[in-house]
């Protein structure tokens, strides 16, 4: 080293300063942790004054136990939907269902909630079915804007035979509610289709970006 080069010093932490940066580490590490333990305590605690109540004592194991057992509201709960989603299977259960939507599309004020709250679970739960096949990119609405959607189908009929090139149907959502949003007939040529579940784009999707899954190698 010459002497007209300076030698550049890094200063060292101090003790305190080390402290701080433990603390901080300490806080990364277990903050995530000890809020999902917390939530979930939570939310079972919630679902157990909830549910626990309405079981017969004779029925209820924490009638006989010395402690309480975490998480039977949960599970009857979950043995609840098991059973509702069994029923509406028959003809009876639709028959039952059919008849409580038609009254709740008939009252004033709740067919407007129920429609959306309905609708919002169907997109939601959309990746358990055929209704969004992939999830796409396409420039959107001028070049050098990309825009995410899900591809409903191929084009056909009048409207395929319409355009010149092939196209396809893209449904093209809001955010942060999904169920709105816009049917664009894309030619297939200028379409990207993206690795991610069609689950991973909605959640992409509610969230504005806050929740991005990472590039599947």
């Amino acid at each position: 080293m010459t002497d007209n080069q300076e030698t550049i010093e890094i200063p060292k932490a101090t003790f305190f300063g080390r402290l701080r940066n433990y603390f901080l580490a300490g806080i990364l590490v277990t903050a995530p942790i000890s809020i999902t333990i917390y939530v979930t305590w939570g939310v079972l605690k919630f679902l157990d004054n909830k549910i626990t109540p309405f079981i017969p004592a004779e029925y209820n194991p924490n009638h006989y136990l010395p402690v309480e057992i975490p998480g039977l509201g949960l599970t009857v709960a979950i043995i609840f939907f098991i059973v509702i989603g069994w029923l509406t299977r028959n003809f009876f259960g639709r028959l039952i269902v059919r008849m409580s939507e038609a009254i709740m599309e008939r009252v004033p004020v709740i067919n407007a909630v129920y429609g959306a709250l309905k609708q919002i679970f169907e997109t939601v739960m959309a990746s358990q079915s055929d209704a969004f096949k992939e999830v796409v990119m396409f420039e959107y609405p001028r070049k050098g804007i990309w825009v995410m959607g899900f591809v409903t189908g191929q084009t056909k009929g009048e409207v395929q035979s319409l355009t010149n090139t092939e196209t396809v149907n893209i449904f093209l959502p809001t955010t942060p509610n999904p169920t709105s949003g816009f049917l664009l007939f894309v030619p297939k040529k200028d379409v990207k289709y993206m690795d991610m579940t069609v689950e991973e784009g909605i959640k992409m999707i509610v969230s504005g970006g806050i929740i991005t899954p990472l590039e599947k190698i």
